[in-house]
């Protein structure tokens, strides 16, 4: 009976090769776990900073918290702008909720502005959809503001529940808090907000 000259070496190979395995199994469950739970608290983070928002906008604006309720659903996002020289950029997080289902979509936005100046800008914005198409659309289909221009906060009716909010699009109303409180007049930049993948 011939025994191969690599026999002796083909028993170790084998355990070589499955303890290899099952070490890049354990690494890979490892990462994923510590990817959930850094996704958990991410979450956790920007609900409890939703909540925040939500309630300086009712105390400086009561009417907001029915016109929040009464929606399709809400946005909630809070952004670091930076401004230096010529340019300046920012990003930010917030969730979308479905006030029908109650769903959460983590998403993210980003800006680019132009203009002359420094300092850092810090402030939250709060978006009211009027109904399941606009909401569904900014959701899935993503949003973003063209150029810059500032508009007034107030609607046409200016003692109605949407008071101190602006109209930005069709069934679409958006209140800014600044760390001064309800921002008279909001500004729209080149902004852009759309899912987080890595937090839905």
């Amino acid at each position: 009976m011939k025994i191969s000259r690599f026999g002796a070496f083909k028993k170790p190979q084998v355990i070589i090769v499955a303890l290899m395995c099952t070490f890049a199994l354990l690494a890979h469950a490892d990462d994923a776990a510590d990817k959930a739970k850094k996704a958990a608290k991410e979450q956790k983070e920007i609900r409890e900073n939703t909540q925040k928002v939500l309630q300086r906008l009712y105390k400086a604006q009561p009417a907001a918290q029915a016109a929040v309720a009464n929606g399709a659903g809400y946005g909630v996002f809070s952004n670091t702008g930076v401004k230096i020289l010529f340019a300046g950029s920012g990003k930010g997080e917030g969730v979308a909720v479905d006030n029908k289902t109650k769903k959460e979509t983590f998403m993210k936005m980003v800006e680019l502005q132009a203009g002359l100046g420094f300092g850092v800008k810090k402030f939250s914005i709060i978006f009211v959809f009027g109904n399941d198409k606009v909401l569904d659309s900014f959701i899935n289909s993503g949003w973003e503001f063209g150029g810059q221009a500032t508009a007034a906060a107030k609607t046409a009716d200016k003692g109605g529940s949407m008071a101190g909010a602006t109209t930005v699009s069709d069934g679409v109303w958006m209140y800014q808090m600044t760390d001064k409180g309800l921002a008279a007049e909001i500004t729209i930049k080149g902004t852009k907000y759309y899912k987080d993948d890595d937090l839905n």
